[in-house]
């Protein structure tokens, strides 16, 4: 496996159990292309979003999770197509200031075992 360190704070991996990884009560947020597997696995653990959708369904979910749910929030690309650090430092900093993302996304959990 590769795996490339990120100063002392984290690593990059080629491949991890997504399921066990968002278990893991340090996840702050869970940067998804919103795919319905994805979603459904971030939702079931709680997780807020980042959205970043490519095609197809994920449009639509990523919708649900900003829009409907308001569990997550979307990347906005600059005029060039281009996700630029200040957008994702922005949004970073919103899902993790504002509770009432985790707040919502822990209420969908609980709500999806029922």
């Amino acid at each position: 496996m590769d795996i490339w360190r990120v100063g002392s704070s984290g690593k990059i991996v080629s491949w991890a159990p997504q399921q066990k990884v968002l278990s893991h009560p340090s996840v702050a947020c869970f940067m998804s292309h919103c795919g319905w597997n994805s979603t459904l696995e971030g939702v079931t653990n709680g997780v807020p979003f980042l959205c970043l959708p490519y095609f197809s369904d994920q449009f639509h979910n990523a919708t649900y999770i900003c829009d409907i749910w308001k569990n997550g929030l979307g990347l906005e690309k600059d005029e060039t197509g281009i996700i630029t650090r200040g957008e994702m430092t922005s949004n970073v900093e919103k899902l993790r200031s504002d509770k009432t993302f985790k707040a919502k996304a822990l209420d969908i959990k609980k709500k999806s075992y029922k």
